[in-house]
């Protein structure tokens, strides 16, 4: 099963090392959170990855050239492309999956990613996301059960479960999508919840985004201190 990572944003709110760097190459420790995110899935044996570019491609593409990683495929997708239209974009490298996975390029979690496949293999609907209950300033989901019943991307109240990323679509999502300019977390999942096609993945261990300065230095500091979740040798299978 391949894996999409959405590379291509402007990361604003980090600007600091956004400047010189896409975000997803900056670093936790020696290496980029692109790669700890990679790790984690390479954990559960998922080992194909499509990086999805955008905003300073260059550096990812050299950063990987450099290493001659295997079974990572580098698309540009746009610069100024959204994250559905990214997705879009990608259709023809995905043509031969019924399934597929989609995270952002700036988040890392402890989420087992066998069991996260396994939820969405038996519902049999369109797309599951990764619930993650996270600190405040994120988009609101309503779950009865395991069903979205509503997805409200950052009210200004925000109490309980969020969207968390790591994500598994059949390739139907690609009928939801209109083009470049089409934000994943908004058309398509509002359509998906209409539809009852959207289901959550409960994840109650540890989630992190990288968004601000103070999120990286939280993550800078989990991982020199060895207490990082989403290390390989700390992840409950």
């Amino acid at each position: 099963m391949k894996t999409v990572i959405l590379c291509g944003g402007y990361g604003s709110r980090l600007s600091e090392e956004t400047k010189i760097k896409p975000k997803p190459m900056v670093k936790i420790g020696k290496e980029p959170i692109l790669e700890h995110i990679i790790n984690i899935y390479k954990d559960y044996n998922f080992k194909d990855f499509i990086l999805a570019l955008g905003y300073k491609s260059k550096y990812i593409k050299d950063y990987y050239k450099e290493k001659n990683t295997k079974n990572i495929n580098l698309v540009n997708t746009g610069k100024d492309t959204m994250t559905g239209g990214r997705l879009l974009r990608l259709k023809n490298y995905l043509k031969n999956e019924e399934t597929f996975m989609l995270t952002y390029g700036d988040g890392v979690s402890s989420v087992n990613i066998k069991k996260l496949v396994e939820f969405h293999n038996k519902h049999k609907k369109i797309a599951t996301l990764t619930a993650v209950r996270p600190p405040v300033r994120f988009g609101e989901l309503k779950i009865k059960g395991n069903k979205i019943d509503s997805f409200q991307e950052k009210p200004q109240t925000i109490e309980g479960w969020i969207n968390g990323g790591f994500f598994v679509f059949n390739k139907k999502i690609f009928d939801l999508i209109e083009g470049d300019k089409i934000m994943l977390e908004r058309e398509p999942m509002e359509k998906l919840v209409k539809m009852g096609q959207l289901m959550a993945y409960k994840h109650e261990g540890f989630w992190q985004c990288m968004d601000t300065r103070r999120d990286h230095e939280l993550l800078e500091k989990l991982w020199n201190d060895n207490k990082a979740p989403w290390k390989p040798s700390s992840i409950v299978k």
